[in-house]
């Protein structure tokens, strides 16, 4: 499976967006800076940060779970290889999120 095609696509729709987004949010706070305004809302609150980190940490893991499923069911089964890896990586990354949705809940639920 060469990937290189596909690498590249995410690194010119993926790259030069985050570039343009970062660019215009530092000449943001410069201005803000300059300006002497406030700057607390642009800094996250510390607990959304920590549920951010754990959605991500979370959903990486699915994904992984789901490439080696994916592998193994294009290895031992009579499954198209294309089929068996994005229905792995669709199915666990989307369980990922679940698994983040309940833990998020409960977490929710202790703080009240």
């Amino acid at each position: 499976m060469d990937i290189t095609g596909v690498v590249a696509i995410i690194s010119v729709f993926g790259l030069v967006p985050l570039i343009v987004f970062l660019v215009h949010r530092h000449k943001e706070r410069q201005a803000l800076i300059e300006r002497g305004l406030d700057m607390s809302h642009l800094v996250g609150d510390k607990k959304c940060s920590t549920l951010q980190s754990l959605k991500y940490g979370i959903l990486l893991i699915g994904l992984a779970i789901g490439i080696l499923i994916g592998n193994i069911l294009d290895a031992y089964t009579g499954l198209n290889e294309e089929v068996s890896y994005f229905s792995m990586i669709f199915l666990f990354g989307g369980l990922a999120l679940l698994i983040f949705y309940t833990l998020a809940k409960k977490h929710k639920e202790e703080v009240k």
